[in-house]
Order: C-alpha cells, then structure tokens, then sequence
C-alpha cells in the first residue's frame, strides 16, 4: 500500500471515526485532540502509524463509555513539517475547541510553543520539541512525557557501564550521528560524561540524509570503539548494517536512539540485524493488553482505523503510549475538577500521573508539576531475529547531569 493510500484512509478515518463511536456517549461536549502531524513530507516513517494508534485507542476508549460518558475525538490535519502550516493548523483547531495539541515535529513544536504557552492550552511533545521542556516550572503547559534525548543518551552510558563491570575508565565510545541539530542534541551530555567517568568518546558526523557513512565507518574501523550510539534514523540505520559488515565491526555493539523500527529491521534483514540494540521507553511487539484488546475488538471486527501491519510496528506502540498517558490525565481531570475538561483541569490530570504505564505499554511515568517528562526512563531491547528483547529494566541515570542542562537551558525561556 502506497504512503498516499495509507495518508489518505488515515485522514478519512479521522474525520468519521467520531461518527462511528457509541451513541451512548455525550454527543455535546467531546474532547477533542489536534494532531497537526507531517503525513507527506520528512516524518511520514512514523505519523501515520502514530495517527492511527490514537484514533484506535479513542475508538476503543469511546466503545468503553469514553472519559466519563464523554467520547473523545482525534482531528487530524497535515502541517507537512512546515512551522508555518503548523501554527495555521494550531489556530485553525483552537478556534474548533481543542486545547490539547501534538505535532510530532521539532520545528513546528517549537514553533508552537510560544503561542500554546500564551494561550495556556496544552501541547504533547513526546519524542520531540525542546528537550528543556521537561521543566514544568517553566514550560508549565507542555508535556514530553518520556525521556529526553539527553536522558536517552545517558541512560545509553549507563548501559554500557554496566556492561563493562560498572567501570568506564578507558573504554572508547563512538556516536555516530545526522550532522544536523538532531544528531547533535547529545553531544554535549555525552562529552560531559565522558570527562566524568573516564571513557574517550569518538564523534563521527553523518551528512544529511544520512545515505553516505562511507568515510565514518571507515574511520570507526580504524578507531574500533568499544561501542557506537547511533542518532540515526530510518534508512540510516539500513546504511549503517551494511558498513558495519564492510567494515568488520560487530552489530551487536551498536545502540541505536529510540528511531528504529520493525521496518528498518526488515530492510536491514532479520538475521543481519541480529544483536542491533536501541533505547526506548516503550515496549517493543504485540503481546501487550491494550494491543490484544484492540486487535480483538476493532481489527478482528473490521474496525480499525488504518492497515493491521502497522500494530506489528515499534511506533503504534509509540503513539499508544502517548494516548494512553494522554487519555489517563483527561481521566484524572475529571476526577478532580469534573466535566467538562478545561485546559487547566488537563494540565492538573498530566501533573497527577504515578507510575503510570498503561498496564506495561511504557516505562512507568511520574508527572508533577516540576518534572513534565515523567522521571526520564528508557531501557535497552535487543533484537533476536525474531523480536526485541529487553536487556535492561527502566534505567534512569546520571539525573543530575541531566537536570542541570535542563534548568540552564529553560533559564532563558520567557513568554512573551
């Protein structure tokens, strides 16, 4: 099925996928969520199946008697990863009554943010966005609920610590990396944990889009680190497999960023990938409760909201995950200030998050008003050929590293 076939269903289904939901549900007052997502452009490798894991989870929320008798809806609209189309995407669904926006982009979120902090509603910056937003004191209407890159790369550290014995004196680490600002969002975190524990960490830049790692690799031969962090993504880490068979160097000492998925494994090949690690904050594969119950009360029936392949993808379970945590706050909104949901009452919910983890879809997430990430968990799947398989529980390291280049980047954050 074409990326267009698989756009075109998805935004189908979001404009009918209310019409669907139970009659029981209140037909008057619906919590509306606005996905202004890049379904044609630089993120189509990951928003569709997101988009699609939010409408399920709404429709199957909605089949259950929705958030308090009320149903919720997904409104989705492609902002093409244009700053620009995604603050006309914001303005156009604020002025339609949604308060609780995502847009799965860094530019377009950070270009968001300014006008969601004004207007005080809410934003989701799960995966994206700036990473000192996890600052509540700060960013007091945004929620990244997970782990920032910076904690994402650390907690990749402490892996590799543990590894070696729990002793890191001496060995060499390499991060290979987008030569953009992505790619080198940990750099800094890295070089400061490295002069902390005593390793050399080893910096390969990879041109945009990440298609020639020719001269990287090369030199990853020549310098044969311990270990290499990949901030790569897509068909980078397709690349990637097949200089590191070229050049000798061991798959299984490779860890990617949370960006790799079911369908680079398959490009990569299922054997050859064998040993790939990656970090996440969500769990990898099917055998999940929430995937089970959709899969038997919407696919099984007809029901679902975009192609079953993509509940075989790391990513719908990505955007299960930020729904979940999503939907659960809009419950604790309800519970403490009743119906309807308001902005305020929604930022309240987030803040009252414990150890949620949508019944083991996610490290568990502690929200408060101070920490807007939820405490900063990752840990490390490895793939086996077959499916992923955790060789770690929910790290979250070196936080006071972490919270210090938080709260020297929020400093300089006002509303204007």
């Amino acid at each position: 099925m074409s990326i267009g076939k698989v756009i075109k269903d998805l935004v189908v289904a979001a404009a009918f996928s209310a019409a669907a939901s139970s009659y029981a549900l209140a037909q008057d007052s619906t919590l509306k969520f606005g996905l202004c997502f890049d379904l044609s452009k630089s993120y189509t490798f990951v928003s569709p199946q997101v988009a699609q894991a939010a409408q399920d989870l709404a429709t199957l929320t909605n089949m259950k008697g929705g958030i308090d008798g009320h149903k919720i809806e997904i409104v989705v609209q492609d902002h093409g990863n244009e700053p620009q189309r995604g603050i006309e995407c914001y303005e156009k669904l604020k002025r339609e009554g949604v308060f609780v926006f995502d847009m799965l982009s860094t530019p377009v979120s950070i270009a968001v943010l300014p006008r969601i902090m004004k207007d005080k509603n809410i934003l989701m910056q799960s995966s994206v966005g700036r990473g000192d937003a996890v600052d509540g004191s700060v960013f007091t209407q945004i929620f990244p609920v997970g782990a920032t890159y910076w904690g994402q790369a650390a907690n990749d550290i402490a892996y590799i610590k543990q590894q070696r014995g729990g002793d890191l004196k001496g060995a060499k680490i390499g991060f290979i990396y987008l030569d953009y600002p992505f790619g080198q969002e940990p750099i800094g975190v890295l070089k400061t944990l490295a002069e902390r524990e005593g390793f050399e960490l080893k910096l390969y830049p990879v041109p945009l889009p990440g298609s020639d790692q020719t001269s990287a690799w090369t030199q990853v031969r020549r310098d044969r680190p311990d270990f290499m962090i990949s901030w790569l993504l897509a068909g980078g880490h397709v690349v990637a497999a097949k200089e590191m068979k070229r050049n000798g160097y061991p798959i299984e000492k490779y860890i990617s960023v949370n960006w790799l998925n079911e369908v680079d494994i398959a490009n990569i090949g299922p054997d050859v990938a064998k040993g790939v690690k990656r970090g996440t904050n969500v769990v990898g594969g099917q055998d999940v409760p929430v995937i089970k119950e959709i899969m038997a009360e919407l696919y099984a029936k007809g029901k679902g909201s975009g192609p079953e392949k993509n509940l075989k993808d790391v990513y719908y379970n990505l955007g299960l995950a930020n729904y979940s945590v999503a939907f659960e706050a809009a419950r604790n909104a309800v519970k403490q200030a009743g119906w309807p949901v308001t902005a305020a009452s929604m930022k309240a919910g987030y803040e009252s998050l414990k150890n949620f983890d949508a019944n083991g879809l996610l490290a568990p997430v502690t929200v408060t008003a101070q920490d807007h990430g939820g405490g900063g968990k990752t840990r490390i799947e490895m793939w086996d050929g077959q499916k992923w398989v955790p060789q770690t529980g929910w790290l979250a390291d070196y936080q006071d590293l972490i919270w210090q280049i938080v709260k020297t980047s929020s400093s300089g954050f006002k509303v204007e």
